[in-house]
């Protein structure tokens, strides 16, 4: 098994809906495992983008950092980037592009990573404050998200798509960050329009999932809630 044919997840969006926010992973211990993904900070700190084996931070405030090795993380998905569907795009729509990919691919049933590197016309974002012990469920906390907006904006798109049975391991469907080229504009994406770019596609035959269980929160945790699908869909899309 090459290590580019694998997706590396810790933790799941599951943990998250009840508000175990606390980081579990060490980013320098993450980056083994990838050099491109997304996720987020220990605490729900914002939103994370990884992109040539670097994690930048974008904060509630907007703002964009990279972060230390020792910073923590409760949830992210990584990778190692070996794109090989790559093709040449120019205004289309976020649900165009993603429409395209299922007629021209059988995706439907698999994980893959997906970017795109170029100029977008528009792109809206979010990322929410950190959260403070207590910490409320994820559906509450995302109710502090901060909305951000771009146009004519240089940037690189990345993220996954992941088939409906692992709703709740992950966000089915499409979820995806972004990260302005000059490291001023992120987040969590909630809509773009490509104006002229490059998009690439990933496939995975091996998902590595990687749980908390030395964490005593996660442990004891009761994570059978019948509300989880909706919970997760009102916080991620």
């Amino acid at each position: 098994m090459a290590k580019e044919d694998v997706l590396y997840q810790h933790g799941t969006l599951a943990l998250l809906v009840p508000g175990l926010y606390d980081g579990t992973m060490s980013i320098s211990e993450l980056l083994t495992h990838g050099d491109t993904g997304i996720g987020t900070a220990d605490g729900l700190d914002g939103e994370m983008v990884i992109l040539e084996g670097k994690a930048y931070q974008i904060s509630g405030k907007g703002k964009v950092r990279e972060m230390s090795p020792d910073e923590l993380t409760p949830f992210a998905n990584v990778h190692f980037d070996d794109a090989t569907n790559d093709y040449d795009r120019k205004d289309m729509t976020s649900d165009a592009l993603e429409q395209e990919i299922f007629k021209a691919h059988p995706f439907a049933n698999q994980f893959f990573a997906y970017r795109i590197v170029g100029t977008f016309s528009h792109v809206e974002t979010r990322a929410i404050d950190k959260q403070k012990p207590p910490y409320p469920p994820l559906a509450e906390a995302a109710k502090s998200q901060h909305i951000f907006k771009a146009d004519n904006v240089a940037g690189t798109l990345i993220g996954y798509y992941s088939p409906d049975l692992y709703q709740g391991t992950t966000s089915a469907g499409f979820h995806v960050h972004f990260l302005s080229d000059d490291h001023k504009f992120g987040g969590h994406v909630l809509v773009y329009a490509l104006k002229e770019g490059k998009v690439s596609l990933q496939t995975f035959s091996d998902f590595n999932l990687h749980l908390p269980v030395h964490d005593s929160r996660f442990v004891r945790a009761d994570l059978n809630d019948p509300e989880l699908d909706k919970q997760i869909k009102d916080a991620e899309h």
